[in-house]
């Protein structure tokens, strides 16, 4: 809400207080903001309407004083009230109570103004996790449209498990990374978010913990939590998630799975050694605890390939493994995969079918068009080199604004950079005055509440200009925050 996408009229005769004071009223007749709907503080609004605080003060007062808002000290400015409850004997229905008691448990608020800020005009993006519009495959895309226009294809649904012609596709995609499967074998999803809602609400108990790295890029999304579970964080180094901790946490905490990224980790980019993803498979096993396996930032790497996927050298059927083409080709496809033991896929489908009666058969063609006409592996060796290229100028940025006020590390991979601070910096202070100079950022503490010296730089979105000025102009507040701080500077 604290984007009105409107702003009071200075040209116009009416004061700017009596504009806003009608506007507000508008949301509250039309049940925009129904009884018991929080509105955005008077600071927020005074910024989001480019008016004085004290101009928005005269506008609530007047509200307030109408009998539809009331203030609270510590509790912000509420509706109570519309016209039709002013005059109605029974009071309206509150639908924030039935928001408030709804089962899927809200983002994070940080993430909410992540998703929101995403879409402001001429925002530098510096944490989006996915590939820049100037690198997304258009012309590609349109050709395949071409090519199946002229094709016999079906505009119904699919069958539960996905298009079979697909599913043969990712089949012969996978065995170029070490996994033999049968079409059988393979679930398509939309997207690799989806497949963990279905793992949640499918295989697991309500009470159940999964085991996660921590960091994670699961820590910002309530999939798991919001189906009952609980996420347990077991450390990390750099060469990925510290095995030697895994019987431990799933004595004491009764791990149900572990969920985990070893390709290009989300947020850190670490990339998991061969050794350590033995050591990983092992130790999983003895434990008999299921891997979820997130591999959809595999096919990024810039260096060289990376080792072969857990799934690769899993004997025992004891890891699902997700795959997609949101980090790679787009993320409007919505199409990824899970590959397992067929009768978790089977119950995975039987889920699926009655959530949402199967992914897009649309979609599911064009992306068996990419992966079995040679066009994808096409694509992958130039998303390769653009990656690569904007890691090396992203690196050579920091070293030249942040050398001496964070450390980083130079993924191999993916998209992402770990930036840390050195000093001790406010980090919901630098979100904000960031954010008010049109700059996005990811802070550390939606990864893991513990991170709150970090954040996620991605070299996959922004353009290189706007990298540097964005970059630039952030070591700047960086350094001003230092200053009002009275931080020492090393």
């Amino acid at each position: 809400m604290k984007d009105l996408g409107w702003k009071p009229n200075r040209l116009s005769p009416v004061p700017l207080h009596r504009q806003i004071e009608e506007y507000i009223k508008g949301k509250i007749l039309n049940g925009e903001w129904t009884i018991g709907t929080k509105i955005p503080s008077q600071r927020q609004l005074a910024d989001s309407l480019c008016v004085n605080r004290s101009t928005v003060v005269t506008a609530l007062d007047e509200l307030t004083a109408q009998g539809l808002l009331e203030g609270k000290k510590g509790g912000g400015t509420k509706v109570i009230n519309n016209t039709w409850s002013l005059l109605a004997a029974n009071p309206p229905l509150d639908w924030n109570s039935y928001v408030r008691s709804g089962i899927h448990h809200p983002n994070l608020p940080t993430v909410q103004e992540i998703n929101r800020a995403e879409f402001y005009p001429d925002m530098i993006r510096l944490g989006t996790g996915e590939l820049s519009p100037e690198l997304l495959p258009y012309k590609q895309m349109q050709n395949i449209w071409d090519r199946l226009s002229v094709r016999m294809m079906s505009l119904g649904y699919e069958e539960p498990k996905g298009d079979l012609f697909l599913r043969q596709a990712v089949t012969e995609h996978l065995k170029n990374i070490g996994i033999h499967t049968s079409p059988s074998s393979v679930l398509i999803v939309s997207g690799a978010l989806q497949a963990l809602q279905l793992i949640s609400i499918g295989l697991l108990h309500r009470g159940s913990s999964v085991l996660l790295e921590k960091p994670s890029y699961l820590y910002s999304v309530h999939v798991f939590q919001s189906a009952g579970m609980k996420l347990v964080g077991v450390p990390m180094d750099e060469q990925g998630i510290q095995t030697s901790f895994l019987p431990r946490y799933r004595k004491q905490y009764g791990g149900a799975l572990l969920y985990s990224i070893p390709s290009f980790h989300n947020p850190t980019g670490i990339l998991m050694t061969e050794n350590r993803r033995k050591d990983l498979l092992t130790t999983c096993e003895q434990e008999r605890l299921p891997i979820v396996e997130d591999d959809v930032y595999r096919d990024l790497w810039m260096d060289c390939p990376p080792p072969m996927p857990l799934k690769a050298n899993d004997k025992n059927g004891n890891v699902l493994y997700v795959g997609s083409l949101s980090k790679t080709v787009s993320p409007g496809l919505r199409i990824g995969w899970v590959v397992g033991p067929e009768p978790v896929i089977e119950r995975l489908a039987d889920i699926k079918m009655q959530t949402d009666y199967g992914s897009s058969s649309l979609s599911q063609w064009a992306a068996a068009e990419w992966l079995s006409s040679g066009l994808y592996q096409e694509h992958l060796s130039y998303i390769r080199r653009e990656l690569k290229s904007r890691r090396d100028a992203t690196i050579d940025l920091l070293q030249k604004h942040f050398g001496n006020i964070a450390s980083w590390n130079v993924p191999k991979g993916g998209f992402y950079i770990w930036l840390r601070f050195i000093p001790s910096i406010p980090i919901r202070e630098l979100f904000e005055k960031a954010l008010k100079e049109g700059i996005l950022l990811n802070p550390g503490n939606v990864y893991d509440r513990d991170t709150t010296q970090y954040i996620r730089i991605s070299c996959s979105y922004a353009s290189l200009s706007d990298m540097e000025y964005g970059l630039a102009r952030l070591s700047i507040i960086i350094r001003d925050l230092m200053n009002k701080c009275e931080l020492p500077r090393t």
